[in-house]
């Protein structure tokens, strides 16, 4: 989908669709805009269910103060107008409550964008505009005065969030992975001290360079793994185990060469012929640029020929464990041994720099690793497998922080682990 070529009206219903549907705002609160290329300020409706708008809801203000459309604007034109006068160069707002940028907005903090590579980079540095009564005049100069600053993400005291970008897409994009960041954080304080990344740490290496070439035709195999990847990436997507440009997904097939997400993509609306292949470790289907983590996923694939699909992912409770000196036990319940066995925590950076690190601490009994403030390495036999292996891994990291709440973690003792290698004939590790 190129998002770019839809209708401003469109664009701010598709977008406020998510932020509504994955709960960070509520029916009243929350608005977008969008500053075209007359000048004209396209902004979501005030009083209207954010939860049914249709693009005949969408409102229009002309440059002179004219409103075109069936409702007013959103009560908090104001600061949406301010930001573009106080910075030209942003095209796109977006403002919402989602409850753990809220949680910081009323502790008057902003959340650590250190904590995993890249989200700083997206995010940037973070203000903080005073409070003042919501829809005044008074509020959006204090944030157009923040935004001046040439920030482009504000955190409002005990209010919210206003996030800024040249084009609406990119704003969402920051705003989503802002708010991951705050529930990241929120998480890891519950196990533990959250370590912070260095300057040095964040700085992002170059994407390999593969080269080009043209694939002949595509094999039924192929477009059936396509199919499935694109449906999985969705329910990933959906059930918030990635982000909407974070996480990468592959799979093998039967001549050797292998599938892979690509980089930038909208994960959201991934399509089959989004997907990059990937030939002889060395060559890349023309006119695409494959995840920064194709060497990775080459190297696993190299080293291991019982894993055929690979998920690299963020998911907020296991990276809690990842980015604190906290150690997940996979010894809770049945379900979680069987899947995820001992999962072995690495050093930051071994993902890029050591990726055949990585793929030695994999096999037939270790089919997860954890790269420290990074992400989670999951893989399987077949795509499905190593999707469900990466929602039993998250929902049983959320189900041990929510029990260190409640009292202490009783864990299957080794005879009943001894049990379930036997019963269910686990391999060993090597």
């Amino acid at each position: 989908m190129q998002f770019e070529l839809q209708h401003p009206a469109d664009q701010l219903i598709m977008l406020m669709e998510r932020i509504y549907g994955y709960g960070m705002t509520t029916t009243s609160g929350g608005n977008l805009s969008i500053l075209d290329e007359n000048g004209d300020i396209w902004i979501t409706p005030g009083g209207v269910d954010k939860g049914s708008l249709t693009r005949k809801d969408i409102v229009k203000v002309e440059q002179d103060g004219t409103i075109v459309g069936n409702h007013k604007p959103s009560s908090e034109f104001p600061f949406h107008k301010l930001i573009y006068e106080a910075r030209p160069d942003l095209k796109a707002v977006v403002h919402a409550h989602p409850p753990a940028l809220v949680a910081f907005s009323i502790a008057r903090k902003s959340p650590n964008t250190q904590l995993m590579p890249h989200f700083h980079q997206i995010c940037g540095e973070v203000g903080m505009a005073e409070y003042a009564l919501p829809g005044s005049t008074l509020l959006g100069e204090k944030i157009a005065s923040v935004f001046k600053q040439g920030l482009n993400a504000v955190m409002l005291e005990n209010h919210g969030v206003v996030v800024g970008a040249d084009n609406l897409f990119k704003a969402f994009m920051a705003f989503e992975t802002l708010e991951y960041c705050a529930r990241l954080e929120i998480q890891a304080k519950r196990l533990g001290n959250p370590v912070s990344l260095t300057k040095e740490h964040l700085d992002i290496p170059p994407m390999l360079s593969l080269e080009d070439f043209a694939p002949d035709f595509y094999t039924s195999e192929e477009r059936e793994s396509r199919r499935e990847m694109c449906e999985l990436i969705n329910r990933a997507y959906s059930q918030r185990l990635i982000t909407s440009t974070e996480g990468t997904f592959s799979h093998r097939l039967n001549d050797g060469s292998f599938i892979i997400t690509p980089f930038g993509k909208d994960r959201k609306y991934i399509e089959a012929g989004d997907l990059v292949r990937i030939k002889e470790g060395k060559y890349k289907e023309s006119g695409k640029t494959p995840s920064r983590a194709v060497t990775l996923h080459k190297e696993i694939y190299t080293k291991h020929s019982h894993i055929n699909s690979i998920i690299i992912a963020h998911p907020t409770n296991m990276m809690a464990f990842g980015v604190t000196d906290e150690v997940f036990d996979s010894k809770i319940i049945p379900e979680s041994y069987i899947l995820l066995r001992d999962i072995e925590k690495l050093p930051y950076g071994t993902a890029t720099s050591q990726p055949e690190e990585v793929a030695k601490a994999l096999d037939e009994a270790t089919p997860i690793t954890l790269v420290k403030n990074d992400c989670v390495v999951v893989t399987g036999n077949s795509l499905l497998e190593t999707f469900d292996r990466l929602e039993v891994l998250e929902y049983s990291a959320k189900a041990v922080i929510a029990s260190k709440l409640i009292g202490d973690i009783v864990q299957i003792g080794v005879k009943e682990i001894n049990d379930l290698e036997e019963a269910f004939n686990l391999p060993k590790k090597q």
